[in-house]
């Protein structure tokens, strides 16, 4: 039924494990307790975590959002077994890589769009990612047909008001800009394609996005 767990990774939350389930390559994320918190609150608060994440990801793909297969959860073990995606690269790579060949960025629009627009279906869903990130992006399949999923729900919430989801907009700037310098024809492409999408709620989403900024303007004023 399923072959040992080999650990590849570790994040600040969660272990990743590779196995076979089922016949299947398969990806295991199980979360490690927390020993500085109680018990009992620990155990709550991961079970809470590991049920958000799996409805987010199951939800995004009911929406015609791609993200891995969620094949099992082990809510024992507070583990999410789902599908192992193959021959990827996360949007970070795909950026440096590409500014490291000196290409114009104009050739990156059509992948913006993309990211705009599912992050758009994604927000009119309520569904907020909570990390989004360009190393939360994988992208797969042939060059003039990328694939685009996402990945890492692990803050992920349902029924996201304007400021969570200007708090993600937010977080996809800030990582972008920071991790891809003089990429702001990127971002902007993004956020008009996410704007084309969210345009029921688009202007309180906007006035959101701008407090946020000035919020994070400040704390970086202040140290």
């Amino acid at each position: 039924m399923q072959s040992p767990k080999v650990l590849i990774g570790q994040g600040a939350e969660a272990k990743i494990y590779a196995c076979n389930f089922l016949g299947r390559p398969t990806i295991v994320k199980e979360r490690f307790k927390k020993t500085y918190r109680h018990p009992s609150l620990d155990s709550t608060l991961t079970l809470a975590r590991t049920k958000a994440e799996v409805r987010c990801m199951t939800r995004c793909r009911t929406h015609g959002i791609r993200t891995p297969v969620v094949y099992f959860v082990d809510m024992e073990n507070h583990a999410i077994y789902m599908e192992h995606l193959v021959n990827w690269v996360t949007v970070k790579d795909f950026i440096i890589r590409f500014q490291a060949g000196d290409k114009s960025l104009l050739a990156l629009l059509p992948l913006a769009e993309r990211i705009g627009g599912a992050v758009g279906l994604m927000h009119s869903h309520g569904l907020i990612h909570g990390d989004l990130t360009t190393s939360n992006m994988l992208l797969s399949g042939a060059p003039e047909n990328l694939e685009l999923d996402f990945i890492d729900f692990g803050l992920g919430s349902i029924e996201g008001s304007p400021e969570d989801k200007a708090v993600d907009l937010y977080v996809l700037e800030k990582a972008l800009l920071s991790t891809h310098p003089s990429t702001e024809p990127v971002l902007e492409a993004i956020l008009n394609s996410y704007f084309k999408v969210r345009a029921k709620d688009s202007k309180e989403v906007t006035r959101k996005l701008d407090e946020v900024r000035m919020r994070g303007r400040k704390r970086t004023m202040v140290g």
